[in-house]
């Protein structure tokens, strides 16, 4: 029969790993951001079924130890599948002059584990984080009494007292005081039933993670375990058994180890870079953004032949004199005509300004723009960049009929004008 019930216990372990090891692979066949983590830690076992509820001394003493290995695969954001063992010890002791039952079983007990954890729920990878799991698990046991000394069995008698003799009167001079050995030498049986030394737990619980490292993690937890049988301590009283299992392990992630900043540049392809196409890279051009087809010197700049400051790509005149003074366009200037209408230039626009000032009116400035239209070409690309949009038509003067209407555009704020920028306006009116 001994035969027959371990063969039973091991097809049902066989039959509750080939459930885990399949909702484990299919876990892992969904996208996942975890690789598998190995727990190794230490519970303390305190048996809560029938035996142990009648004492007198501290219920803790009872408790016992075991050890626990577990794999774990996170299959999403919060929850995750484990797949775990523990051995380990539990034991009970009634310790009142009503009962004096006493057991202590061995276990060995497989489980699979659905855990919520919360890790990603208030911020990202935080370094506290709970978690709760639940599921299903099976337990061997197989509980021993401490009922003897050597060859003589424990007697209670009413004083409290254990003696090696029943109470008797005439034993009351022969019996002599024994003390507990607390060694579980007899295996208990149930004279009534051969009932199986195995049973399907169901362990609910949670605890905290201490992330402690980029692949460590420090948790505590605890799980209540229901047992399915009522004979774990060897005493049916109606109800099934169940103990608490409290836990403390640590935890290691299979992960690769996250790529630095830097790691993840590929330095190679960077030096390859070439936006402007002119056959230097950009960590080498001294002047990004050349047109293309123009040739560059070897820091990817245009070659200025005649040393002007304007590229030859540029340059309407090509071979300006050394030390020259020139436009924007490469062509040499002449100080002395320039100063010259300069000055005369500042001469009209201020007067110009003055009449405006002392009376400003639509007519005056028609006036200022039919003359100044009759001697200015008209060119878009002197107006200044932050003034351009006055240029309604955009035919490259700013007129009168413009100005009024950007000033109307500035009291309606319908503009980005400035009150700076409406008097610049202006001066470049009389400028231009």
């Amino acid at each position: 029969m001994k035969v027959k019930s371990m063969l039973n216990q091991g097809a049902a372990i066989s039959v509750l790993f080939m459930a885990s090891t399949a909702t484990l692979s299919y876990a892992q066949d969904q996208p996942v951001k975890h690789m598998p983590s190995l727990t190794i830690g230490v519970s303390a076992i305190k048996f809560t079924g029938d035996v142990g509820k009648q004492t007198d001394v501290s219920p803790l003493l009872d408790t016992r130890f075991g050890y626990y290995l577990a794999i774990e695969q996170r299959f999403g954001k919060i929850l995750g599948v484990s797949i775990g063992g523990m051995y380990g010890k539990m034991a009970g002791t009634d310790n009142t002059k009503n009962s004096h039952l006493n057991f202590e079983s061995k276990i060995i007990q497989g489980e699979l584990l659905l855990t919520a954890n919360f890790d990603k729920i208030m911020k990202n990878d935080p370094s506290v984080s709970p978690f709760i799991n639940a599921g299903i698990g099976y337990m061997m046991f197989d509980p021993y009494g401490d009922i003897k000394k050597g060859d003589s069995l424990y007697h209670y008698w009413t004083d409290g007292s254990i003696r090696n003799q029943t109470e008797t009167g005439t034993n009351q001079l022969t019996a002599s005081v024994v003390r507990r050995d607390y060694s579980y030498e007899t295996q208990l049986k149930d004279s009534a039933t051969n009932y199986t030394r195995a049973t399907l737990v169901v362990p609910v619980g949670g605890g905290i993670n201490f992330h402690i490292g980029e692949r460590w993690v420090a948790s505590i937890g605890a799980n209540y375990m229901i047992c399915l049988s009522d004979y774990v301590d060897n005493y049916k009283k109606g109800g099934n058994d169940s103990y608490v299992q409290a836990n403390v392990g640590i935890q290691y992630e299979f992960r690769k180890k996250a790529k630095s900043t830097t790691e993840e540049i590929d330095f190679n392809e960077v030096d390859q870079i070439d936006n402007d196409g002119d056959g230097v890279g950009d960590h080498k051009d001294r002047c990004l953004g050349t047109p293309r087809g123009v040739l560059v010197d070897s820091h990817g700049c245009p070659f200025d032949t005649d040393e002007d400051g304007v590229a030859d790509y540029l340059d309407k005149e090509p071979k300006s004199k050394k030390g020259a003074k020139v436009d924007g366009y490469g062509m040499t200037i002449n100080e002395s005509e320039m100063a010259k209408h300069q000055l005369e230039w500042d001469a009209i626009a201020e007067e110009r300004s003055d009449k405006f000032n002392e009376a400003p009116s639509l007519g005056y400035l028609k006036e200022v723009e039919n003359k100044s239209k009759a001697t200015t070409k008209a060119n878009a690309n002197t107006i200044p960049a932050d003034l351009r949009s006055a240029d309604i038509n955009a035919d490259g003067y700013i007129s009168a009929d413009e100005i009024t209407k950007t000033i109307d555009a500035f009291f309606e704020g319908t503009n980005d004008f400035t009150v700076d920028m409406i008097n610049q306006l202006i001066d470049y009116f009389f400028e231009q």
